[in-house]
């Protein structure tokens, strides 16, 4: 009677589906497709005119499963439904970050910055009086799993960018200003965690990946685990 029961119970799957497809759009979300459309322009997979095409429908969308149709035949657009292998702490484990911070990014009435290929400490503080402070993970060699980042904009703002291949947490909050991260779960159980803390008053805090940016070095050990079963086989 049960077993008749549960085959008689419809399938909910395809209307919750259907049902996120049909919410409104917001804002960061067209912002979120558009990004998606300008890498695919820069790789080549989109001519100038199709990409402006699809810009022009990205802004007239009016919900969520308009907008998802217009990067359907786009590869970068289902690396979002990577599921995680595990969920990184929300918080950094004991230990594993000191008190006192390896580098101090300051701009009071100016800006500052650490970019490019660059080796990060365990934590970084960042103050933006006034100014701007922008701190790019995208291109750094981790040398630690955990890594902390302290940012305090007064009347300014921070800007962080990480790879897309790592995980990222923020705890920190605003004061009459943004203090915005966005939550990233890496598939690498190894892959390095960014933490991102502090206050915006009357300023601005922002992190969020990068696009098309992975951590080398876990690309560089995934490499040569591969050379190795190679030379492994080759000599068999």
């Amino acid at each position: 009677m049960d077993l008749q029961k549960h085959a008689q119970q419809p399938d909910t799957a395809p209307e919750t589906a259907a049902g996120a497809a049909g919410l409104r759009a917001s804002d960061a979300d067209r912002d979120r497709i558009a990004d998606l459309l300008r890498e695919a322009l820069a790789e080549g997979r989109l001519t100038a005119d199709e990409h402006a095409e699809r810009v022009e429908g990205v802004l007239a969308a009016k919900t969520v499963g308009e907008l998802d149709a217009f990067v359907q035949d786009l590869p970068i657009a289902h690396q979002r439904h990577t599921a995680p292998s595990a969920s990184a702490p929300s918080r950094p484990t004991l230990g594993a970050i000191p008190a006192d911070p390896d580098d101090n990014v300051v701009a009071v009435f100016s800006a500052a910055a650490r970019k490019g290929r660059w080796r990060t400490g365990r934590r970084i503080h960042a103050w933006a009086v006034f100014g701007s402070v922008e701190i790019d993970l995208s291109e750094a060699m981790f040398d630690h799993q955990q890594v902390m980042i302290k940012a305090f904009s007064v009347f300014g703002s921070v800007e962080i960018r990480v790879p897309e291949n790592i995980s990222l947490r923020g705890t920190g909050g605003g004061v009459l200003g943004s203090f915005e991260v966005d939550t990233l779960d890496a598939t690498d159980e190894e892959a390095p965690v960014v933490f991102v803390d502090g206050w915006a008053v009357l300023g601005s805090v922002e992190a969020r990946p990068r696009r098309g940016k992975l951590v080398a070095d876990i690309l560089d050990r995934v490499q040569r685990t591969v050379d190795k079963s190679m030379r492994k086989h080759l000599g068999h």
